[in-house]
């Protein structure tokens, strides 16, 4: 005969019943936390975001394993996390849930077993967050607690940024702030003199051109993930210097 099950899990399952998300929408992953309580560790990363203070993140973020990180398509991507209270965690804080940005990759350890330490090894779905973000929905002396999560639209204050660092003939184009599905499914540029030219990701958030584009004013085309497709118009004025960062007035809404 199966055993009752506690009145705190019952509860948390009619919550989620009662949510505008349906059950259907969650899955179950697991999470863990570092950088510190002011999670100054989380800084940099493989999505390319430099500084998540000053770039917008804050510390609203996770790192992705390796299955959820798809190498680096996911970066921007916004998820909601509630500790799952029907798996048992005595470290859940029930009723609780955060909203966080992908900025990094947790990547495997294949010294340790998936389910003894090797926490991001695929094909797990494994969320380490950084710090302020994990103890809103668990216990700190926890350390690791099962989850459940589902992808959320990404809001975001101004618009779109870009930064361009590299050389001519090879801009590396960092694009961040993105709202709506918060990821970047292709992107162009053309400049003043030139004809549109694809870009490719290079890494993480990153997109690169060969093109030889100095001394132009840009217009970069971006589409999200969500399908939405926003023209930047001379986003970049001509007088633009490798290692500069140009905020559009124009945000993604899908």
């Amino acid at each position: 005969m199966e055993a009752p099950r506690p009145v705190a899990a019952f509860l948390a399952v009619v919550a989620l019943l009662a949510s505008p998300a349906a059950v259907a929408a969650w899955s179950k992953g697991t999470a863990t936390f570092y950088g510190g309580n002011d999670a100054s560790g989380t800084m940099g990363g493989a999505c390319g975001y430099g500084n998540l203070y000053a770039t917008g993140y804050g510390t609203a973020t996770t790192a992705l394993s390796q299955a959820l990180f798809s190498g680096g398509a996911s970066c921007g991507q916004c998820f909601q996390i509630t500790c799952d209270t029907t798996a048992g965690s005595r470290w859940c804080l029930p009723g609780a849930s955060v909203t966080v940005t992908a900025t990094n990759l947790c990547p495997p350890n294949y010294a340790l077993p998936s389910d003894n330490g090797g926490w991001c090894n695929p094909p797990r779905a494994h969320f380490d967050m950084a710090q302020p973000a994990w103890t809103q929905i668990g216990v700190y002396q926890g350390g690791i607690i099962p989850v459940l999560y589902q992808r959320v639209s990404c809001a975001r204050q101004g618009g779109v940024r870009f930064t361009i660092t590299g050389f001519n003939y090879y801009e590396l184009v960092l694009i961040s702030n993105v709202g709506g599905s918060g990821s970047v499914a292709s992107a162009w540029v053309q400049g003043t003199s030139t004809n549109r030219v694809p870009m490719s990701r290079n890494w993480g958030a990153n997109w690169q051109s060969l093109a030889g584009i100095a001394g132009q004013a840009l217009t970069f085309g971006v589409t999200t993930t969500g399908g939405q497709t926003i023209v930047f118009q001379n986003v970049v004025p001509a007088n633009w210097r490798f290692g500069m960062a140009f905020m559009s007035n124009l945000q993604f809404s899908y």
